[in-house]
């Protein structure tokens, strides 16, 4: 069925800090006439809504209230069938990962709790007879997934918003948690906006990093030691243990612990770092361990150790392996796993993670990358790129895509042995790239930006895909 203004727009919020930009969207489409409904994820998020006095769920408080039993293993075997789902281990193993949860029991628990939910917002509407379109940041956790399958069978349009290749510019992917397939053929022209784009972007030498997402970008010690950010869990810790209130992102203590072991991974992994090399180098950036890009885009790629292993013992001699930290998860990757690399290879080279980025792309000879923004950097700047998982550039022709892991070796001689092509013949795809996406920055509250946003998200749920 094809969008209409009549249709409710379900905005999912999973913490505060989100609920502070989706309170002003929403009220930004209300005045370009659409209704909305927050469905709330968090006790703080439904109670800053009330307070405002727009439509709000709480949803776990509705999933626990209303609809099958949470707890009986027969509901929950028959939600999942009623979803079309053959098993939920896949679907679980982004909070299995992120929260490290190991009971099995807890998440059903809460699928079924989040699940409930969304089937009551859905039914109340059905009895209303309105129809609804979904509205999410693209994500692993039970709340999207849930919500996302729960619209599924009701064919209810989900709209999954995340950051684009191109700053300060957003991805709306209709009904998929796969990565926007953008590149596959060129554009049959390249607008001034784009080459302009592309243009300062090699002369900034700068990696796209979401406003939302930039305080990630300091060292994990910074994090530990940011008054702020201790007050913060002194907050949340008392509203969750002494004030009893639900909270989606409620392993607090868990971040904690975790930033301290990057501090510490960090602090020893400085002994490990090494220059760039002068022989020939085959480049893998790594990726943010638990992002979702990995967990379900690319799950046979979670272990970046254990690639970066197979990538060692089956690279061409005539190259070494450089790797360098995601700038955003300075030792995240548990620092004994690389120095029992560094102890086992010579080929193995591991950067300083405040290394620039273009400059290695500069000297590399070829990357290999499980679906990074580094590749679509590399090929911006002509270099051979080989992609293995589910990546917005996979389908482009300048990449050697390959399937599984074992078919990595052969194609990365083929990317070295490849005649290199003209980076000016990148930005016709490059230009199909950008016409897939909208103006926007989740999650930033200025004004204008705002204003931008909402604009945005209108145009992009009006229509089922922008054509390249």
């Amino acid at each position: 069925m094809p969008p209409s203004n009549d249709d409710i727009i379900l905005i999912t919020t999973l913490a505060e800090y989100q609920t502070r930009f989706w309170l002003p969207v929403a009220q930004r489409l209300r005045s370009a006439g659409r209704e909305v409904q927050l469905l709330a994820f968090d006790d703080r998020s439904s109670e800053m809504a009330e307070a405002q006095g727009g439509p709000v769920v709480n949803m776990y408080r509705t999933g626990l209230q209303g609809g099958a039993p949470v707890d009986d293993q027969s509901a929950f075997a028959a939600r999942i069938a009623d979803y079309g789902l053959d098993g939920t281990n896949f679907l679980f193993s982004h909070e299995r990962v992120t929260f490290g949860i190991r009971d099995t029991a807890a998440l059903r628990r809460r699928f079924m709790i989040y699940s409930n939910a969304m089937e009551v917002v859905l039914d109340r509407l059905a009895a209303a007879g309105r129809q609804a379109v979904a509205v999410q940041e693209l994500g692993g956790f039970l709340s999207v997934i849930a919500c996302f399958y729960a619209a599924k069978k009701r064919s209810v349009r989900n709209w999954f918003i995340e950051p684009s290749f191109f700053r300060g510019r957003l991805y709306y992917t209709p009904d998929s948690l796969a990565a926007p397939d953008t590149m596959r053929t060129p554009a049959d022209a390249v607008s001034t906006d784009v080459r302009a784009y592309l243009n300062e972007t090699l002369r900034q030498q700068s990696i796209v990093i979401p406003q939302k997402d930039r305080h990630q970008y300091s060292a994990a010690f910074n994090k530990i030691a940011n008054a702020r950010n201790a007050r913060r869990l002194v907050e949340k810790l008392w509203d969750q243990f002494a004030l009893g209130k639900h909270q989606e992102f409620g392993h607090n203590l868990r971040h904690a612990r975790a930033h301290a072991a990057m501090a510490v991974g960090a602090m020893r992994l400085r002994k490990l770092y090494r220059p760039m090399p002068d022989a020939p180098f085959v480049y893998y950036p790594l990726h943010v361990p638990a992002d979702m890009a990995l967990t379900l885009r690319s799950p046979e790629y979670l272990d970046q150790v254990a690639t970066i292993d197979f990538l060692l013992r089956t690279i061409p001699d005539t190259h070494v392996l450089v790797v360098k930290e995601h700038p955003a998860q300075i030792g995240a990757i548990p620092a004994g796993r690389l120095f029992e690399l560094a102890r086992r290879f010579d080929n193995f080279i591991l950067l300083p993670p405040q290394t620039n980025n273009y400059t290695v792309l500069g000297r590399t000879d070829a990357i290999v990358s499980v679906n990074s923004k580094s590749g679509a950097e590399a090929v911006l700047l002509g270099k051979p790129v080989v992609v293995m998982g589910d990546a917005f550039y996979r389908s482009c022709p300048l990449v050697f895509a390959v399937d599984r892991l074992a078919d990595v070796p052969q194609r990365l001689r083929d990317a070295l042995a490849a005649t290199p092509f003209n980076p000016a013949d990148t930005a016709p795809y490059f230009e199909t790239a950008w016409r897939q996406s909208f103006p926007g920055e989740l999650y930033i509250s200025d004004s204008k930006q705002l204003d931008t946003f909402a604009a945005s998200l209108l145009s992009a749920i009006a229509e089922p895909r922008r054509a390249g």
